[in-house]
């Protein structure tokens, strides 16, 4: 997940201040990354955005600090806001990001990080471009379970492999326009 320390380089408060971040999409995995930041006291949730109002509601009886709002344009238009997490329907995730980025946010996305290869690489050439960071998500990357089972096969603990079967137990949400093969990539 983005490292609110990571933003130091041109936070625009005191080192001590919290990082200003936003959430984009409260629908399957947004509510977890708004819990994760809500417990660390490097950041502020400055925004909640989603275009579901009752889902909102439900928020700002949880967060009653945090703005907000149905509208991108409130998030992005805050100089408070430094970065966005933007945890949203795979279809949208480009045209959020390219206007997080455009509007000079670090951004994070859930992955996919975009529909396509070359939008993605769009992305990263935008982030580039106005030295903002730009971060897909990766949760089981970064899990130490997967992270034990990297070493040791980088290591050759458990000696030359020849083939390799896991399962997935829980799958979590279907969804149609992606694939858990499409976004390993």
């Amino acid at each position: 997940m983005l490292n609110p320390t990571s933003i130091s380089d041109d936070h625009s408060g005191r080192a001590n201040d919290p990082v200003g971040i936003a959430v984009v999409g409260l629908g399957y995995w947004g509510p977890n990354l708004l819990r994760v930041l809500a417990d660390n006291t490097d950041a502020e949730v400055r925004w909640l955005c989603d275009l579901d109002t009752d889902r909102l509601a439900k928020y700002r009886r949880r967060y009653p600090a945090t703005r907000m709002t149905t509208k991108l344009e409130r998030v992005l238009g805050d100089p408070k806001v430094e970065a966005v997490i933007i945890a949203t329907p795979v279809h949208s995730h480009y045209a959020l990001a390219a206007k997080a980025l455009g509007a000079g946010k670090h951004t994070f996305v859930e992955r996919p990080l975009a529909p396509s290869s070359d939008l993605a690489d769009d992305l990263a050439e935008q982030a580039a471009k106005r030295g903002r960071i730009l971060m897909c998500g990766h949760t089981f990357i970064y899990s130490p379970p997967v992270r034990a089972v990297k070493r040791m096969l980088e290591m050759g603990t458990l000696g030359e492999i020849y083939f390799i079967s896991s399962s997935r137990v829980n799958l979590g949400l279907h969804q149609r326009d992606v694939s858990v093969i499409w976004d390993r990539g």
